[in-house]
């Protein structure tokens, strides 16, 4: 099957891009708006999150129950993520629904109603899903870690923090909304069963004041502690560990992704192997890459208990060391399926491709075909895995515990 791209840029830089994909009767989008944690003013912690359902209270002439039902009646299935650049929203539907779909979008985004009683109810909803992050320590420790790694205000916690979110209000994040809901800042993206020309005639009808609005970029500031631990007593330790690697934007990218994928990639993968099964140190293992616009990181978590805690982490540092001291064929060929199964598993899904073009667009400044990609996979050998590593080797690790007791961590790690 053929690859096709689409792409329209509005003249007031709103970017509108688009996947077909001829096998599927549905479509799915997305409008990427720069409100991101990162993005916040400073004291607003967590009000991407209560900003990203408060809009959904009421738009244009419609009130939230008038709004709801327009959307259940189309029979969408709604998606929203509060990243550190962008505020995520969009939907998946039959193909026949996405031009009054879009139309509630445009007043979502551009005539949110924002009133404050409704404004009340989205930030109580904001604060529960902070605090039930006390009942997903996983969760809670991936948000921490990425909070200590990358420079302020880029590892932002998206939730934010209880004391922030208490003292937010309507006006405030109306305020944020004015200031970053423009046009000319936004990414929109499409896949699955659409018209282009349709799409982007619509949203240049929808969107396309003639204002441009320059995207100020965020500017880095200092990291955070080596190795923080939250106490929190129970039965198991939560552990975090993260270090940088080349972003998406660099020419190393998939030789980086490789090599995540030999340690983590399955159930033959180092960690699994050398963690979990010799030594049955840790009930949960694995590891991930993960990347901004600005820099990137792998990060691992561990799941273990207090005894074991210590020597968890010990292997687990060991492991990621080890990689540059030899990797077989056999593994990169093992690793680099498992890239390639989870690009096709990714690629059947219309919500996926539109979430992974406009990602694309934002960190690269053009969307990567399919057929690019698993070709890059293809090309890792163990020479150019090996030669990634050895000019890009795993130090200066970033640690986040939470459990019962503290873990013991070098000076140099």
């Amino acid at each position: 099957m053929s690859e096709k791209l689409d792409k329209h840029i509005l003249g007031n830089g709103m970017v509108i891009l688009g996947e077909p994909m001829e096998a599927v009767r549905s479509v799915a989008f997305g409008f990427m708006l720069p409100s991101g944690a990162a993005r916040l003013p400073d004291g607003c912690g967590g009000a991407g999150n209560v900003i990203s359902d408060w809009i959904f209270r009421g738009a244009g002439k419609r009130d939230k129950r008038e709004l709801v039902e327009a959307l259940d009646g189309l029979g969408l299935h709604r998606s929203s993520g509060v990243g550190s650049s962008y505020i995520m929203i969009g939907a998946a539907l039959e193909a026949d629904n996405l031009e009054p779909a879009l139309e509630l979008y445009a007043d979502i985004i551009l005539k949110p109603r924002l009133e404050k009683e409704q404004f009340e109810l989205s930030r109580e909803l904001a604060i529960q899903a902070l605090l039930g992050l006390d009942d997903d320590p996983r969760g809670k420790v991936g948000l921490k870690l990425r909070e200590q790694f990358y420079p302020q205000p880029l590892g932002k916690n998206p939730f934010g923090n209880e004391n922030e979110l208490n003292k937010l209000t309507a006006e405030k994040a109306g305020q944020i909304i004015n200031h970053s809901f423009k046009p000319g800042q936004m990414i929109f993206s499409v896949a699955g069963k659409y018209d282009f020309d349709r799409v982007y005639r619509q949203l240049e009808n929808l969107f396309g004041d003639n204002t441009r609005n320059g995207l100020q970029e965020v500017t880095p500031g200092q990291k955070g502690e080596q190795y923080v631990h939250e106490q929190h007593d129970g039965a198991q330790v939560h552990i975090g560990v993260m270090t940088a690697t080349v972003p998406v934007s660099n020419k190393d990218y998939y030789d980086a992704r490789t090599a995540v994928s030999v340690l983590s990639g399955g159930m033959s993968a180092r960690l699994f192997t050398e963690v979990r099964e010799k030594r049955g140190l840790c009930y949960a293992i694995g590891a991930q890459y993960h990347s901004l616009k600005e820099m990137a990181g792998i990060g691992c978590y561990a799941g273990t208990t207090p005894e074991k805690a210590q020597e968890t982490l010990d292997v687990v540092l060991r492991e990621f060391n080890r990689l540059t001291e030899g990797i077989s064929k056999e593994e990169i060929e093992t690793a680099k399926v498992k890239l390639k199964s989870t690009l096709i598993m990714e690629s059947e899904s219309s919500s996926s491709r539109a979430g992974g073009i406009a990602s694309d667009y934002y960190l690269l400044g053009r969307v990567r075909l399919l057929s690019e990609i698993k070709e890059k996979i293809e090309e890792r050998t163990v020479d150019s895995v090996l030669n990634f590593l050895k000019n890009n080797s795993f130090r200066d690790f970033t640690i986040v515990t939470i459990g019962p007791r503290d873990i013991k961590v070098r000076d140099k790690i």
